[in-house]
Order: structure tokens, then sequence, then C-alpha cells
């Protein structure tokens, strides 16, 4: 209705409806709850004077309505039932597509798209990429689990290669790291190496064990040449020399299995957030500057910040797994490489490109080199060392390590008896003689 004319004492004035008072949510579904049963035209009635009342339309009533009598007359298994879907555009070619997949198991979907267009599919690459993925199963089905150890109980290491621009020349060279982690505290060691050798991977480790003072009960690595062999019988044989360096440290040697690179999360999810919190937005000169700001951002900020697993700083937690870490032994490994090289005839070793000086009474001579981190020591076919030089640098332009040994040529026989015995010969040799005597003044 509109509004009504009312003629009161002075001139007309239009009043509109009176405004129902807003009743409260509890009030509506309690007046709403009370409606009568069974008469249609009575219940009409009554949803017309409540939308009147309340202020709101009857359809929202009655959709009200529907609802209260479904939780009435059902059971909650039976209002979780299976939506109603409409046929799929796809679905006249799913034996089609199972063809394709059983021929060509590695077909794309554009494939797929283009041949089942050409037979009258008329939708989207969407549906039939979301098929697909329901088909093949693609993605992991099963859930990670990531599990927690003890303090001191296991430690992680593996290796990363970044490409990075050093602004003293402006290359981009490749740069592996090296990261070891604890599983407890997650306190990480981490430095620059220039190969994965097992030499390296060794001396890594032992500084790694002198950073945070002590070695944990197991190491687990990821199944890397430098420390398995191969796999026999579904378990991992670890080759000599790792076996050896496990039993000096008395630690036990783990390995992933292949093809589950998941069993090293905690060693491959650091380089995660390595990558976003120290390679992003930092720029480094040279190597060395590259080392000096990795160790300030180990000490100053990774030990620092708070983990998202532990909720802990890993350095105040590090403390606490301190005194269950075992001691370090009073002699380390011995990481030096051992190589038999034979003396050139130049009076020199080979080794990477370089060569090192030894004594000449041991040229073509087989000896016994040993390289460590920082030297090479050449020792005699009896034992007994003969040379030492600290190892050349990469990039070293001079090849020589060591003083090169002159070597001069003598004659078997002196010339001055050359002489007499062609004067000997025949007075005719005296032209020949002075001619010798000229080129050869200072032997005579």
């Amino acid at each position: 209705m509109g509004p009504r004319l009312q003629v009161r004492d002075g001139p007309f004035k239009f009043t509109g409806r009176k405004k129902p008072t807003p009743c409260t949510t509890r009030s509506k579904r309690y007046k709403l709850m009370r409606l009568p049963r069974g008469n249609q035209v009575a219940v009409a009635q009554v949803i017309r004077t409540i939308s009147r009342e309340l202020v709101v339309s009857r359809k929202r009533i009655r959709r009200v309505l529907v609802s209260k009598r479904v939780l009435r007359d059902t059971t909650p298994q039976e209002q979780i039932g299976p939506k109603k879907r409409r046929p799929s555009k796809l679905y006249p070619y799913k034996k089609y597509i199972s063809e394709l997949l059983e021929k060509y198991p590695d077909i794309t979907a554009q494939r797929i798209f283009e041949l089942i267009c050409e037979k009258g599919f008329d939708g989207e690459i969407t549906i039939l990429r979301y098929y697909l993925k329901q088909v093949r199963q693609v993605g992991s089905k099963t859930p990670l689990t990531m599990v927690e150890t003890d303090p001191g109980q296991r430690a992680n290491h593996n290796w990363s290669d970044y490409n990075i621009t050093f602004t003293l020349t402006g290359e981009t060279r490749r740069v592996t790291f090296f990261s070891y982690i604890l599983s407890y505290s997650r306190r990480q060691y981490m430095s620059l190496v220039d190969d994965k050798t097992q030499g390296t991977l060794f001396q890594e480790l032992i500084s790694a064990f002198i950073y945070l003072d002590g070695v944990p009960l197991e190491i687990k690595s990821d199944n890397q040449k430098a420390c398995v062999d191969h796999w026999e019988m579904g378990k991992a044989v670890f080759n000599r020399k790792s076996l050896e360096f496990a039993t000096h440290y008395r630690f036990r040697p783990l390995t992933i299995t292949p093809g589950k690179p998941t069993e090293n999360l905690k060693a491959e999810r650091p380089f995660y957030y390595f990558e976003r919190s120290f390679l992003k937005g930092r720029q480094f000169r040279d190597r060395e500057d590259l080392r000096r700001q990795l160790y300030e951002w180990l000490t100053q900020i990774n030990d620092q910040r708070i983990h998202g697993t532990t909720c802990r700083r890993p350095i105040e937690i590090y403390q606490d797994e301190l005194p269950f870490l075992q001691r370090l032994p009073v002699h380390h490994f011995d990481t030096s490489q051992i190589v038999h090289l034979t003396v050139n005839q130049e009076s020199c070793v080979q080794w990477k490109g370089y060569h090192y000086v030894v004594p000449q009474q041991y040229m073509h001579e087989v000896c016994v080199v040993r390289i460590t981190e920082e030297h090479l020591e050449v020792y005699s076919p009896g034992g007994g060392k003969i040379a030492a030089h600290p190892l050349a640098e990469a990039g070293r332009k001079e090849r020589y390590v060591g003083k090169p040994n002159k070597t001069v040529q003598k004659s078997s026989v002196p010339i001055a008896d050359v002489i007499r015995r062609l004067e000997d010969f025949s007075p005719e040799m005296e032209g020949y003689i002075q001619q010798v005597k000229r080129h050869k003044l200072s032997s005579c």
C-alpha cells in the first residue's frame, strides 16, 4: 500500500507506513518454528504476517522452513549425500582417451586435446587436464612425515650448485656449497668447495665437526658416490674409505633410498632458506668476499633466527644438544690423497697441470706422492721424503712449482785432448784445429 492521506488541523500531510521494530535473530527463528502445519492457506497467511512483522521476504522464510524440516526428517549421513553432477562434455571421449594413454603413455594433454577436437569435442582443455591428472595419478599421494631425532642423534649433509656473478671480473661462475646441519637443533655449517670428491667431503666434515665441537651418532648423506659404492639386496654398500672415516669418528653412516629424495628434507630445505636469505639481494666481489659474507650470515642471521619448526633459535637449542655430541678424537682422520707418479725428463712430477720439481737423481722413477689440503709431498721409492711444495693455486700462470733443475751437458772428453789428438792425426788438420779453437776458446 502507498502512503495514506490524513486530515488534521492545518494543511494536508503525507505520512508513510509505520516501520516495524526490528527483532533479534533468535526471536525470528522462534516465530518461524511455531508455524502451523497442515492447512497451506493458514501457513501462507502466517508467512505473510511474519514477513511484514520481521521485514524479511517470504521466500527467505520458506527457505528457513525447508532447511529446518530437512534437519528434523533426515540423518547426518543422508544430509552429506553425493552432489548431483551434470554429464561432462568429455564423457563420450573417455574411451578414446584411455586407448591413447595405453598406446602412448607419455602423450601430452595438448596432443590429446587436438585429437579429440578432430572427433567433435567442443570443450576446453582445462577439463581434459583435470581428467588426465586423475587418471595418471599425477603428484605424490604419500604424505610427508618429518622425523624428529633426539639430541646428538643425527646430522645431514649435502651439496648444492649456484651460478654467482662476481663484481670484480663480471664473470658468472658455478659455485658449489657444502651444507652440514644437526637434525635436532638445526644449527648449520656451510662452506665453499672446489669439487665434490671424497677428499673434499672428508675435509669439510672435519671442519664441520670442529665448528660444532662434536660428532653425532649418525650422519646421513644423499646416496653420493663419495660414500656409497653400490646397492645390494636393497641395502647400501659403503666404500672402504668412507667406512674408515666413520670408524675413526665413531658414527654410523646412513644414506637415502634411491628415488626418494624426501628422506633428506632436513638437508634440502635449508638450501631454500639459504637462497632467499643469503643469495638474494647480495653482491660478491670474489670468492674470498663470498666466504666472508657467508660466515657472517651463518653466525649473525642463520644462528639467531627463529626456526619455523622448533620456534626457537638454533644457537639456543644447540646449547642443549652440545652435551650429547661425541667428543672429537685427539688426531683427525688423514684425508690426504696418495698416488704414484713417474718423474718425467724435466725432473718433475705433474699434478693437475702443474709441474712440481724433484731432485734429478729420481728421473724416470715411480715415486709416492701425498697430496694434502695445502701441500704436495714426494717420497722416493725407498720411502724417504725428497720434495715438498705448497699446492699451486687454481689459475696460476707459472706452471713450475719449485726451482727448476738446470741441466748442463758436458763433453765426456776434454777439448784439449781432442785438439791434441787432431794434431797427432795429421799436419793437414791444422786449419780444422784453428776453427775448433776459435769456437771453443773457453775450453782450451
